[in-house]
């Protein structure tokens, strides 16, 4: 298997970075705890009462800055969404990696219901939007970057960049329903979370782009469909929220495989330092290449 060279920035860099972080804003870094590692390292430190996400590399700073712009938008708002732990200037940069630092909503992962959900997204696309500039959505941003440095055999990334091409050019001529705007980007139920009270919040805003609305419906609408991690009367309860299926929208198969790659790519970067994501990847390539069931992709 011929393999790109592998990146330094790994679980140990991350945690690095991020100690030196917390010395800059005064953070209590006690019992750090990894808790996701993609685009972001996601800890969870002092002692459970914060949250900090760490950049994988330098040029996710416009990104973050844009994510804290968002977040003290939806805060005036009064939408139900993380909040920032104001301790210093955010994001702190070490290294040229930025890292936020946020409220710990609760002590485990205590999901929101999908109905929660639509509802949620539904007030999210209904805001009057910001008085800043979010950038449009671009799915493909990302992929070639991603594959250019994972660490996997050499035809699965021919096969995945040849996907890419032709679903851009698909994507180019989709024609959507629903009105464009802003959006989460990445809006799916390990992204709203219950704080200690029990309230649903929505977490993870440095997607924030504007675009089509069906953008954020896609990856409630997959897990049910696609992948079975939704039930049926779980996925009715989101559509009655938010007031829309997407999946009886003629464009949903494009939008779906969009995002299957881009699941697929997102992974990738983990492949190197990995073992199971890397396993991972070459079972759902080969699905993709099958037009098998989906039914057998672990979440990450």
């Amino acid at each position: 298997m011929t393999t790109t060279e592998r990146t330094e920035f790994d679980a140990d860099a991350a945690g690095a970075i991020l100690r030196k972080a917390c010395e800059v804003a005064d953070v209590d870094p006690d019992g750090i705890e990894m808790l996701r590692f993609g685009d972001h390292a996601v800890f969870r430190l002092d002692g459970g009462r914060i949250v900090s996400r760490v950049g994988r590399s330098p040029d996710r700073l416009l990104s973050v800055r844009r994510e804290v712009a968002v977040a003290e938008w939806l805060e005036s708002e009064g939408y139900p969404a993380a909040r920032l732990v104001t301790t210093a200037e955010q994001p702190v940069v070490v290294e040229g990696h930025p890292v936020t630092f946020w409220e710990c909503l609760s002590d485990g992962d205590t999901y929101a219901s999908t109905g929660e959900m639509g509802v949620l997204l539904r007030r999210l696309h209904d805001l009057e939007p910001p008085n800043f500039s979010i950038p449009p959505l671009k799915p493909f941003e990302r992929v070639a970057e991603r594959l250019k440095s994972a660490a996997i055999q050499e035809s699965t990334r021919a096969y995945l960049q040849s996907m890419a091409i032709d679903l851009a050019a698909e994507y180019e001529s989709l024609r959507f329903e629903l009105p464009a705007g802003h959006l989460h980007g990445d809006f799916n139920v390990g992204n709203v979370l219950r704080d200690a009270a029990g309230r649903p919040k929505v977490i993870d805003l440095d997607g924030f782009v504007t675009g089509c609305r069906e953008w954020d419906l896609m990856q409630t609408a997959m897990y049910y469909d696609s992948f079975g991690w939704h039930t049926e009367a779980e996925y009715a309860d989101f559509v009655d929220g938010y007031g829309f299926d997407v999946r009886e929208w003629s464009g949903y198969t494009v939008l779906r495989s969009v995002r299957e790659l881009l699941m697929v790519t997102w992974l990738s970067q983990n492949a190197g330092t990995n073992a199971r994501a890397a396993e991972e990847v070459e079972k759902r390539v080969r699905s993709l290449r099958s037009g098998g069931s989906r039914r057998d992709w672990a979440p990450f």
